[in-house]
């Protein structure tokens, strides 16, 4: 996915989405505007590292960017990365953010009105000598690259840019600042029903239950939405990506597959609400 730069108009292709996304962040923008941006965050791949502060709370991460929709973007996809974002809209604003904020990594654009990115740079530099400051610019040269990079800066990036990339060397930055890496669980947990996402393990009251993939992604999907009705043909649309026609029967096998592991001598959590779909709630013992 690569970011392109609206500076002073609307537009309504700030992010230029790939098919068969496979980046850190993809994301679909709704509504973009120099004053408004609406986006969703739809892909976010959970195996990269989430960077913590010594206290164990979440890495804080300055924008600074006069393109407030860009910052904003950016801002809302590293915030799904995991980190703790402010974003500022000039240099003198940044600043203060700074000091309010205490970041542990700034992404500052060096074309700005006013306070540019390089006096930004040498005033951040002043507040904290080792503060990892990555350049987020339009200018593309050699020159400017070095020039960047003399003045103190850590590392470069050029509009447009990928967001996979951004991600990887705030990454690096913070990993040469000394920064923990945490590698977090993502675990569904539903009543005494547990699946955990990245080793498919999938669990009820702390009793192994092995399921087909298919029957781990319809499971997945229940899960994702505790105590929601979904139809057929939004469990059809989810797991197998295209509709059956008349064939929406497929999904009710797989929740008999399912409920024949799960609820096996337990109490019931998957409900069939007639006429509307299937509900997952936690279990209710009534024996």
């Amino acid at each position: 996915m690569c970011f392109t730069s609206g500076r002073g108009r609307a537009s309504r292709s700030a992010v230029a989405p790939q098919s068969g996304c496979g980046f850190t962040g993809c994301i679909q923008v709704l509504l973009c505007t120099p004053d408004r941006v609406d986006a969703t965050i739809t892909h976010v791949n959970h195996d990269d590292p989430v960077f913590v502060r010594p206290d164990g709370s979440a890495t804080r991460v300055l924008v600074v960017d006069d393109e407030v929709v860009l910052a904003e973007l950016l801002g809302a996809a590293l915030r799904h990365h995991g980190w703790d974002v402010h974003t500022a809209s000039t240099g003198w604003e940044g600043l203060d953010v700074a000091r309010e904020f205490d970041p542990d990594v700034v992404v500052l654009d060096i074309q700005m009105p006013g306070l540019d990115g390089m006096e930004t740079l040498d005033r951040l530099r002043k507040m904290d000598p080792r503060l990892p400051v990555l350049f987020l610019t339009a200018r593309d040269s050699v020159s400017d690259r070095v020039l960047g990079l003399r003045a103190g800066a850590d590392d470069y990036v050029t509009k447009p840019f990928d967001l996979d990339e951004v991600i990887a060397r705030l990454d690096a930055l913070l990993r040469r600042a000394g920064m923990s890496a945490l590698n977090v669980r993502h675990v569904l947990s539903v009543g005494d029903l547990e699946l955990d996402e990245d080793s498919h393990d999938v669990t009820r009251g702390g009793e192994a239950i092995q399921l087909t993939n298919t029957e781990f992604e319809v499971l997945r999907y229940l899960m994702e939405n505790p105590n929601v009705v979904l139809s057929k043909g939004q469990i059809l649309d989810r797991v197998w990506s295209y509709d059956f026609g008349g064939q929406a029967n497929i999904v009710e096998l797989y929740i008999s597959y399912l409920r024949r592991k799960i609820e096996a001598d337990r109490p019931t959590m998957i409900h069939t609400v007639r006429g509307a779909g299937y509900m997952l709630r936690p279990g209710e013992d009534t024996r």
